[in-house]
């Protein structure tokens, strides 16, 4: 029976996961713009001729980085689901999950708003980037419609929106502290929060 199998990775697929893994990371760490397909090629430990194999474009290559950050953002929301009880704790933990990153945040800013707002200043605007911000919205305002919110939504922006404030602030001021402090405001808010 091997439809019960996963599916075997061969070294193609192994190489285009390198090259996208590798494009996450650079782009994250220098940006869209000023990384060259040479340097994901580089980073990647594959020729440069190889990637346009597995990439034509270096658009191509920006959107299966920008699926692969949805997928990261799925996965993570996932599990913050999965280990916490309550609408009110998984809010609190997404956020506070946020700060343990704050050092890397502080340095780089953070993976998705960064590329949002890279991505946007293009002619063609962010297009499935914006994804990026919608997937954690759209979650969290299931997280304060289950606490009984008639303003979810506006609710899920505001909480979304002070991470990537604090996340801003916290890489243009090098401050990883600030995401730890701002988590705690955030999590006293979301207590006082009610139906």
């Amino acid at each position: 029976m091997t439809d019960s199998l996963p599916p075997q990775r061969g070294k193609g697929q192994d190489k285009r996961q390198r090259l996208i893994d590798a494009a996450c990371e650079v782009f994250y760490m220098r940006g869209v713009e000023r990384t060259t397909l040479a340097d994901i090629a580089a980073a990647a430990g594959i020729p440069l001729g190889n990637v346009y194999y597995y990439f034509k474009t270096k658009n191509d290559l920006i959107e299966a980085v920008v699926e692969a950050r949805l997928s990261e953002a799925r996965t993570m929301l996932a599990w913050v689901e999965a280990a916490h009880d309550g609408p009110r704790m998984r809010l609190k933990a997404l956020f506070a999950g946020f700060a343990e990153q704050g050092g890397e945040i502080a340095r780089y800013g953070c993976p998705q708003g960064s590329l949002c707002s890279e991505l946007d200043k293009l002619p063609d605007g962010p297009g499935l980037a914006a994804e990026l911000m919608r997937v954690p919205v759209d979650w969290a305002e299931q997280q304060f419609r289950a606490l009984g919110r008639a303003d979810a939504r506006d609710l899920a922006i505001e909480v979304i929106a002070r991470y990537q404030g604090s996340a801003l602030l916290a890489s243009t001021l090098r401050d990883p502290d600030l995401l730890a402090r701002e988590s705690a405001r955030v999590a006293a808010w979301l207590d006082t929060i009610t139906a």
